[in-house]
């Protein structure tokens, strides 16, 4: 939602994005933002639209040339893998170092999407599995829990909550808060929001993050206070900020392998087992490790 970022990401200058922008709302008739003084406030509903399925294009494109390249190349199966930006990296480490003896020649794409794009992506078999924290529910996805992930506070250091030892979210009702998008982690909003209400916290003013590392920076400007998924581990090193996790075991949350219910393939479920041994899991989720094995 910021022009002169997304100029930069895409190495481009601010007007010529900002005109290309114009032209493709006005070259099909849309109306993809919602703007104020020439400055971006939102999404349109019909903006919403465009960007999932714009993503779900180019997810297809590459798709098609990863796995035309792996034919190309030799490689017997391909398998694409989804994770999070917050996802821990010893998770992907452990990823990427199965090894399963009926597949030696087998290679793993990686495929980073925010947690409701990676359902999405599951269900419409763009992707094989991924690892979500605090999936959506859906009907058509297996999801099996293998971690419990608390919500983080990334805090000024000279906050008075920042050398707490059980942090709650009370702690935190006088601050402006920096949140992701209902849009990009619903379950986690929600949640947040819900926690809020039944402590009897009216939020004084909430920003939105798209990531915990720019939650984090905006923490170190002096924004408010960020309540954030676990960053990346250089976001720890930020100079003036505390990361804490919240003691509160409300705002902690279940990482699930997910997979889509009707996979029968042999080598999605050999790969999720393989997986799952890596981690012990919780006794009251067995159940749901009845995945389905056919030979195919």
């Amino acid at each position: 939602m910021n022009f002169t970022r997304a100029a930069h990401r895409l190495n481009a200058s601010q007007p010529a994005l900002s005109k290309l922008v114009t032209a493709l709302e006005e070259q099909y008739g849309l109306h993809l933002f919602n703007r104020e003084k020439g400055r971006l406030i939102e999404l349109t509903d019909a903006g919403q639209i465009f960007v999932e399925e714009a993503r779900a294009a180019l997810s297809h494109a590459e798709r098609a040339i990863q796995l035309a390249r792996a034919a190309q190349e030799g490689y017997e199966r391909t398998l694409m893998v989804g994770h999070s930006p917050h996802c821990d990296h010893s998770w992907i480490s452990t990823i990427v170092g199965i090894r399963l003896p009926l597949y030696p020649r087998l290679r793993i794409r990686l495929m980073g999407q925010f947690p409701a794009e990676l359902v999405r992506s599951v269900v419409t078999a763009e992707l094989n599995l991924a690892l979500v924290t605090a999936p959506s529910v859906n009907g058509d996805v297996t999801a099996v829990p293998f971690a419990q992930t608390p919500l983080y506070a990334a805090l000024p250091e000279d906050h008075p909550a920042a050398d707490s030892d059980g942090l709650e979210l009370k702690d935190l009702a006088e601050d402006e808060w920096i949140l992701f998008p209902k849009r990009l982690h619903p379950i986690f909003y929600d949640t947040i929001m819900e926690v809020a209400r039944r402590d009897g916290i009216t939020p004084r003013c909430t920003h939105a993050a798209v990531t915990a590392e720019h939650a984090v920076q905006l923490v170190a400007e002096q924004v408010g206070v960020g309540i954030i998924s676990k960053p990346h581990p250089l976001a720890f090193r930020t100079k003036g900020v505390v990361l804490k996790p919240f003691s509160e075991k409300s705002l902690w949350f279940q990482t699930c392998v997910i997979m889509r219910k009707d996979d029968d393939s042999r080598l999605t479920n050999q790969f999720v087992r393989s997986f799952l041994r890596k981690y012990k899991l919780p006794p009251q989720i067995g159940s749901q490790l009845e995945l389905s094995l056919s030979a195919a």
